[in-house]
């Protein structure tokens, strides 16, 4: 089965994930791939880190007892895996191996921004009465090649933050709203290759493109609850999206590809909740979801899809 149009076309491969028998991913929620196209999918299952190379085979597995609630994930240029942590409000830095490295924020501390839970923990996006300190649950990470990180704190803040490559905290920006600089659920988070920093701002359906200081840029609107964006070599923006779609844009925000929800019934759908997007080196895509939160449907393996670039 083939996807995309012109230069940009996809075949999905069935099956592409062979876990160990008994495993299940039950959510990927972040998906990165490193200099080596090795795979790391950040799921809540319960092994939180599983390791495939690109043709889907196991390599390893990690993380065990460790989150509270996986979300977001990256890697560095030197190799590092990044992860947020939106239940216990951290970020984790560890060795490709599993190794914890170090932490940003206190486990457990959420930062005072008023938040008020929806009636679900788990769906609800909740309500932010004002900006607040790091953290309160954050969603994504992004590394700058300065190695300055950049935080997205989305489902009780409404703030980006950046950090040294050391964890001291360097700057913030944003507050509740839909205005520019504003987040309703900054969701996650990507730097491009001119150092624009771009922000899934998830509730208000937009990308949110800014400077490395917080100065508003741009902003995109064709995207509808956008969950994931990944930059690849060809300064492509890869952008997954709760409408059961991935979308993928030229740096100037022209739509270039698209697709996904068009079945007629969940049964026949090819997402059922977009959460996280990657690319390797071959330009072949990987999208991961949270389909057991948002369709109360095990994917098992498919949980994560591979779609190789044809042309």
């Amino acid at each position: 089965m083939t996807f995309g149009s012109g230069d940009l076309q996809y075949q999905l491969i069935p099956a592409w994930a062979q876990l160990p028998q008994g495993w299940s991913f039950i959510d990927v929620c972040g998906v990165t791939v490193d200099q080596h196209d090795n795979v790391y999918i950040l799921n809540r299952g319960e092994h939180p880190v599983i390791v495939l190379d690109r043709d889907g085979n196991f390599k390893d597995a990690w993380g065990e007892g460790f989150f509270g609630r996986a979300h977001g994930s990256c890697v560095s240029a030197d190799g590092a895996l990044f992860c947020t942590d939106d239940i216990n409000h951290i970020v984790a830095k560890f060795r490709p191996s599993g190794e914890l490295l170090s932490t940003i924020g206190t486990s457990g501390q959420a930062s005072d921004t008023g938040y008020i839970k929806a009636w679900d923990l788990w769906q609800g996006v909740g309500h932010v009465v004002r900006a607040g300190a790091p953290f309160n649950r954050p969603t994504g990470v992004a590394v700058a090649p300065s190695g300055d990180i950049f935080i997205s704190d989305g489902y009780g803040n409404c703030r980006v933050h950046r950090f040294g490559a050391d964890g001291t905290l360097k700057s913030s920006w944003g507050e509740p709203g839909g205005l520019p600089g504003q987040f309703r659920l900054p969701h996650d988070i990507a730097i491009d290759a001119q150092g624009r920093v771009l922000v899934a701002d998830r509730e208000n359906s937009r990308i949110q493109i800014f400077d490395q200081q917080g100065v508003f840029l741009d902003q995109w609107y064709d995207v509808i609850r956008p969950t994931g964006i990944f930059i690849d070599r060809e300064g492509l923006v890869f952008v997954s999206e709760l409408a059961m779609r991935i979308s993928i844009f030229s740096q100037d925000g022209t739509l270039r590809g698209r697709w996904g929800n068009s079945a007629s019934d969940m049964d026949s759908a090819l997402f059922h909740g977009p959460h996280a997007i990657a690319v390797d080196s071959y330009g072949d895509m990987y999208v991961g979801e949270v389909s057991m939160t948002h369709a109360h449907i095990d994917k098992g393996p498919n949980t994560i899809q591979k779609f190789r670039r044809v042309k």
